[in-house]
C-alpha cells in the first residue's frame, strides 16, 4: 500500500475534523498497521472512520454505532470475515467491502454468495479502494433520487435510472452487480440473454459466477427462489425475465 507510513495518526483519531454528516466506515482487521493506514489515508479523504481489530470487537461497537459501510478483513483469528460477514446478513444490509489475500476465484464467490458489496485483493492500490468504496456508497444513495423509468413486474418496481427496487413501499437494497444484473433483464424483458453475454457485461468473471449472482437476485425477487416463475433459466444458455 502506497502510504506515507511517518504520516500514521494513533487510532483514536478520524473522527474530529471530518464533516459530521460524512460517511462513517468501520475498518475490521486484525493487523494494527493496515487499519492505522487504512483509517489515516480515509480521513484525509473525508470520511469518518473507526476500527475494530476483530469481529467480536466490531460486534460490540455496532450495538451503539450505525455505520455507512465495512470494510472487513477475511483472515482474522477466532470469526473470521466469512463468518461474520454471514452473520450480518441475517439482521442488516450494511454494504461491505471485502479485503483479503485470498486471490483465488473460489473465494470471491464465496465473498458474493454471502452478500457482500466488493471485493478487493490484497495487496491493492488505496486509491482503488477509495473508488470502490465511492461506487458503493453513491449506488446506495442513489435510492433518494426521484423515480423516472420505471420496470413493474410481480408486484416490484425497478427504476431503471438510479437502481432502485421496491416492493410497495419497501425498499429492497441491490449491490452494485445485482442492479446492472436487473437492468440487464428489465431491456430485456422476455428475450433470453446467455450467460457468456452477461460474463461479458461484468457482471462476473465466469460464467459459474454468473448463476451465482442470479441465484443471489432471485432471493430478492422470487418468492420461492428454488422455484423461480420470474427469472427463469433457460437450460444450456443462460436466463429470461418474465415481468408479467
Amino acid at each position: 500500500m502506497n502510504i506515507d507510513t511517518t504520516r500514521i495518526s494513533p487510532e483514536n483519531t478520524g473522527l474530529a475534523g471530518v464533516d459530521d454528516n460524512a460517511p462513517h466506515l468501520l475498518i475490521i482487521d486484525d493487523d494494527r498497521r493496515i487499519r492505522s493506514l487504512l483509517k489515516q489515508y480515509l480521513f484525509e479523504h473525508g470520511y469518518r472512520v473507526s476500527t475494530a481489530d476483530s469481529a467480536y470487537s466490531a460486534e460490540r461497537t455496532m450495538q451503539g454505532l450505525t455505520y455507512d459501510l465495512l470494510i472487513l478483513d477475511v483472515m482474522m483469528p477466532g470469526k473470521d470475515g466469512f463468518q461474520f460477514a454471514t452473520e450480518l446478513r441475517k439482521t442488516t444490509q450494511v454494504p461491505i467491502l471485502m479485503l483479503t489475500a485470498r486471490a483465488e476465484p473460489e473465494n470471491r464467490i464465496n465473498g458474493l454468495e454471502i452478500g457482500v458489496d466488493d471485493y478487493l485483493g490484497k495487496p491493492f492500490e488505496p486509491r482503488e479502494l477509495l473508488l470502490r468504496i465511492r461506487n458503493i456508497l453513491q449506488n446506495r444513495d442513489t435510492a433518494n433520487e426521484p423515480a423516472t423509468e420505471l420496470f413493474k413486474f410481480a408486484g416490484l418496481v425497478f427504476n431503471l435510472e438510479n437502481g432502485e427496487l421496491r416492493r410497495g413501499n419497501d425498499f429492497i437494497r441491490l449491490t452494485e452487480r445485482e442492479r446492472k444484473l436487473l437492468s440487464i433483464f428489465a431491456i430485456k424483458e422476455g428475450r433470453t440473454v446467455s450467460r457468456t453475454d452477461l460474463a461479458d457485461a461484468g457482471i462476473a468473471l465466469s460464467e459459474r459466477a454468473v448463476d451465482v449472482q442470479v441465484n443471489r437476485l432471485r432471493r430478492k425477487i422470487e418468492t420461492d427462489p428454488a422455484n423461480p416463475l420470474i427469472l427463469q433459466t433457460v437450460r444450456g444458455i443462460g436466463y429470461r425475465l418474465y415481468g408479467s
